[in-house]
């Protein structure tokens, strides 16, 4: 089988390519550098076709869909913050550019697409945990773009005879995340700064809690969904089916780190919510998949890969390279 990611040299995207050579996949990758990082791709790159590009060019998009039989897309720009500083950019890049992908898979008779969605189109769910069939509210611009960059999936997927999925990720961490940027996830930046024998800033409240979901749930849920029949127009949620809070989270690190944590009290960020759950069972049922690491195991991973590599400074993932939107 042959595979394009979109977004490869990413967080998520580059866990996705390694898995899919170690399957034995012929593996192409897109990306355009400007938030992920080539150094994660650099032990894979004999291995890969890797063109660096963004969706937002279609005719290159087009062109790296030759022969291509499915594509998993996870190149966004995934940053509610970045999106209250940035809506324009945020839309472009996830909503025009899964427009451009689905155009050049119509183009190239690919025979699927599976898009990275979010669990941030529910907004602030009054019923948890969110089910594929509630109400979507979108409260931040990053959200509207990932809940109209399904709309267009789907949409033209069904129009044009293309295969489309649809995973809605919960909170994805673990090995490899960026911990330095401005809008970067809280688990990293939760480890890195206590590495660094600071006081991690929780934004809002302790009891803020998430459906936080180790990176290789999300790999087997992506793996699941390449290939398994019968699910195409489907949108199913990935996460682990249990709830989290932010206070929860610091007891978990400082029990990997053999730390008590008293962490600062900051401002609550525009276009969070204070809450979020996934039901996975129609992931469940349609994919079979179910989560392989629990929270407090990726937890402990993830502070001890931080741990080992040293990624407490600028530029130990990898150095960025500038560009435009992925």
């Amino acid at each position: 089988m042959r595979v394009l990611v979109t977004g490869g040299a990413g967080f998520i995207g580059h866990h996705l390519v390694s898995h899919l050579l170690d399957s034995g996949k012929e593996v192409s990758v897109l990306d355009d550098l400007s938030t992920g990082y080539m150094a994660r791709l650099e032990p894979m790159i004999k291995d890969i076709r890797f063109v660096e590009g963004s969706v937002l060019d279609l005719e290159t998009v087009t062109d790296l869909m030759t022969d291509v039989d499915v594509v998993l897309h996870e190149a966004a720009i995934p940053s509610v913050a970045r999106s209250v500083d940035d809506p324009l950019g945020s839309h472009r890049a996830n909503t025009d550019g899964t427009i451009n992908v689905m155009l050049a898979a119509k183009a190239n008779g690919v025979r699927r697409v599976v898009l990275a969605g979010s669990s941030s189109v529910y907004g602030p769910n009054a019923s948890l945990p969110s089910t594929e069939t509630d109400r979507t509210d979108p409260r931040s611009p990053y959200a509207v773009s990932k809940l109209s960059a399904e709309q267009y999936l789907h949409s033209l997927g069904h129009l044009h005879g293309v295969e489309t999925v649809t995973l809605r990720y919960f909170n994805v961490f673990g090995p490899a995340q960026d911990p330095n940027s401005d809008y970067a996830a809280v688990i990293p930046k939760f480890v890195t700064t206590v590495l660094r024998e600071e006081e991690p800033m929780v934004n809002g409240s302790l009891d803020i809690s998430r459906d936080f979901t180790h990176i290789t749930n999300v790999v087997h849920a992506n793996m699941l969904a390449l290939e398994t029949e019968g699910v195409s127009g489907e949108t199913l949620n990935i996460g682990c089916g249990a709830s989290n809070s932010l206070g929860d989270l610091i007891k978990a690190i400082g029990r990997s780190l053999h730390k008590d944590i008293s962490p600062r009290i900051g401002p609550s960020r525009p276009g969070d919510v204070m809450h979020s759950l996934a039901n996975i069972g129609a992931a469940h049922r349609l994919l079979g998949y179910e989560p392989i690491t629990p929270f407090d195991l990726g937890v402990a991973s993830t502070v001890a890969w931080f741990g080992e590599m040293g990624a407490v400074t600028e530029g130990v993932i990898g150095t960025r390279v500038g560009g435009t939107a992925a």
